[in-house]
């Protein structure tokens, strides 16, 4: 794995000339902040050698290099999934590539099911923690020399000081957000009215498909981690209705400008 890294990163740098420092990946339906980054250079997944393809709507699939506000980033514009049939460390891959290229910062975003009652559709959730579910592990295997430790301490996923300026910062600008616990689950089917009920029952506070596998590598790599979860549909006992695709996206691009307005000036802080 760690050539495959290192040849990736290496076939990346002779062909664009940036050196970021925070990487972005964009769940389903927010690769809107792409049209605030001053685009310097794109590359396609495709034509990434060694990265993954994505084949889900509202993944645009490409990489992109530029200025969001006053920082340089690098912005994954669509992720990948263990439902897609990637393994979990194809579809972590990409972060140990971007730790490569000198990220120090992962910021995350994904569309996600609300299991606190108290939520509702539209509202963003600052992630705190997290549960996987997914029942396998990115990390399994993974113990080569610069990719990190197999030991990884998990007591602070999420960097609480980047939390509390989320949070600072929307307060300011009077934007509703919520703090949670993110459980991951592997898809790609939604969940049953039991299977919501469980994972309320274990401590989540909203479910989806992505983001925990690539936490856990971007901590084996020692880089900082925050996640933002948009709700966009609710596993609440008599809230729960047909959900499609389609409406996931939807009721993630209608939150998409305060999530765009939140991350810039938090990049720019930082």
């Amino acid at each position: 794995m760690l050539k495959r890294v290192q040849e990736t990163a290496r076939y990346i740098k002779r062909e664009i000339s940036a050196n970021p420092k925070i990487g972005i990946v964009l769940g389903t339906g927010l690769g809107g902040l792409i049209n605030e980054i001053e685009i310097e250079h794109s590359l396609e997944y495709k034509s990434i050698p060694n990265f993954p393809v994505s084949t889900i709507k509202g993944h645009e699939g490409r990489l992109i290099f530029g200025r969001l506000g006053k920082k340089d980033v690098v912005a994954m514009q669509g992720r990948f999934h263990f439902y897609e049939g990637y393994n979990l460390q194809e579809v972590t891959f990409p972060v140990r590539v971007l730790k490569l290229l000198g990220i120090e910062l992962l910021v995350l975003s994904n569309a996600s099911g609300g299991v606190n009652p108290d939520f509702e559709i539209g509202d963003m959730m600052f992630i705190t923690d997290h549960i996987n579910l997914i029942c396998s592990n990115p990390l399994i295997e993974s113990v080569e020399n610069g990719l990190g430790e197999r030991f990884v301490d998990m007591s602070a996923p999420y960097d609480r000081t980047i939390i509390d300026k989320a949070i600072s910062i929307a307060n300011s600008m009077s934007i509703k957000y919520q703090s949670g616990v993110y459980a991951a689950v592997s898809g790609p089917n939604y969940e049953t009215p039991a299977e919501y009920n469980y994972i309320r029952s274990i401590g989540a506070d909203a479910v989806g498909m992505s983001t925990v596998p690539e936490v856990l590598v971007a901590r084996q790599m020692d880089l900082s981690c925050f996640a933002i979860s948009v709700i966009s549909d609710l596993g609440v006992s008599g809230k729960i209705v047909k959900i499609s695709h389609e409406e996931v996206i939807d009721a993630a691009t209608l939150v998409e400008p305060n999530m765009t307005k939140l991350i810039k000036e938090l990049i720019d802080i930082i």
